[in-house]
């Protein structure tokens, strides 16, 4: 089964590993430091902050910049739900911000969904297509917000040539193994302010501070976050070969776009000719015909070896959100949550990958076109 993305791990990836468990040092060496410093010099930002998981990753941005109890966090329900989780763990209350159909957050809602309460927002660059970063900069600043990007699919993307990491007050990356590189699980935080920076980094490893020889003083409270040499040797070599994946990604994703751009069943994410994505999903958006139908197409999608998934499950609808926050409805994410199907597109795909992907989809979805109507 071809999966929808998947890591790719070569001989260099294996060697840097294996040198650190040869090494005297499995955690809290060097090679941590090396990883963030390379993050930095890829995306431009001043600091990077790396943890062992994106989730951890959020949790750290959250607490240091004082995201707090009662706060409201404007954000997309259209994401894994860690990037809402971690806010709500510190008793602030989720403001489901409406998507486009390109699953990106609607930037023109954001202004009438703010109160006195409003702390942030967080947005998601769904499927690795960056947010509208300059609008939504000037409606942050315009009411003194905090503007959190939730990148855990855009490490690699960039707009006018500025890189996805640089554009937000922070930025969380996610190092799953399916994401744009990994280290098997783990996670950074990118931002300009030397205060947060410092604070992640002492939140991560228990609040300690080192002093002479065996003295050290915890100043503050925190937890054991920290990723291992292992996992950032391995981010190392990964991160050496992030263009060269997301370059394949995307001549994936060009293919399915030249194919699929008469098609009238469905709609595909379009990517503005001033932006690069790291293409981390290839999401379909199925027309109405097709909704009621999208279970049966998934398995037989399924059935003759694609690995496809949906991205994703609107948060408010979990059993969770619903008991603590009540029954929400919002029109296009609950639209898009019908519609959707991410099929493969990964680096470690050929062409005639691709090309299967592509006749594949498209036989089965002639298949179920002429099923009539839903209803």
């Amino acid at each position: 089964m071809i999966p929808y993305s998947t890591q790719l791990i070569e001989q260099d990836d294996i060697d840097a590993v294996v040198e650190v468990l040869k090494s005297p040092f499995l955690t809290q060496g060097a090679k941590v430091e090396e990883f963030e410093k390379a993050l930095c010099s890829y995306t431009g930002s001043k600091h990077a902050v790396v943890f062992n998981s994106a989730t951890s990753a959020l949790l750290g941005a959250y607490t240091v910049c004082e995201i707090k109890k009662d706060d409201e966090i404007i954000t997309t329900p259209i994401s894994f739900v860690a990037t809402s989780n971690m806010f709500i763990s510190l008793g602030a209350k989720p403001i489901w911000c409406d998507i486009k159909l390109d699953g990106n957050m609607d930037e023109r809602l954001l202004e009438k969904l703010i109160t006195p309460r409003t702390k942030a927002i967080v947005g998601v660059d769904f499927a690795g297509k960056p947010l509208e970063f300059s609008k939504i900069r000037e409606i942050a600043n315009k009411h003194n917000l905090l503007f959190i990007d939730d990148a855990s699919h855009a490490l690699g993307s960039s707009v006018e040539g500025q890189k996805v990491g640089s554009l937000s007050d922070m930025t969380i990356l996610s190092f799953h193994a399916i994401k744009p590189i990994t280290t098997g699980e783990g996670g950074a935080v990118l931002t300009d302010s030397d205060e947060w920076a410092a604070k992640l980094r002492l939140f991560r490893s228990h609040g300690m501070v080192k002093k002479e020889l065996w003295s050290s003083d915890m100043v503050s409270l925190g937890h054991n976050f920290r990723l291992t040499e292992i996992a950032a040797a391995l981010g190392i070599s990964q991160l050496k070969k992030l263009d060269s994946f997301v370059k394949t990604r995307n001549e994936i994703a060009a293919y399915y776009d030249e194919r699929f751009k008469d098609e009238k069943l469905f709609i595909t994410q379009k990517i503005p000719s001033n932006t690069l994505s790291a293409r981390h999903l290839y999401p379909i958006i199925l027309n109405s015909e097709l909704q009621c139908a999208k279970e049966d197409i998934f398995k037989e999608l399924q059935a003759r070896g694609l690995g496809v998934q949906v991205h994703y499950k609107p948060i408010y609808q979990n059993s969770f959100y619903k008991e603590h926050f009540g029954d929400i409805s919002l029109q296009v994410a609950d639209d898009f949550y019908k519609s959707e199907i991410s099929i493969p597109c990964h680096q470690k795909m050929t062409q005639e990958d691709a090309s299967f992907v592509a006749d594949t989809f498209l036989e089965v979805l002639g298949k179920y076109s002429h099923r009539g109507s839903c209803f």
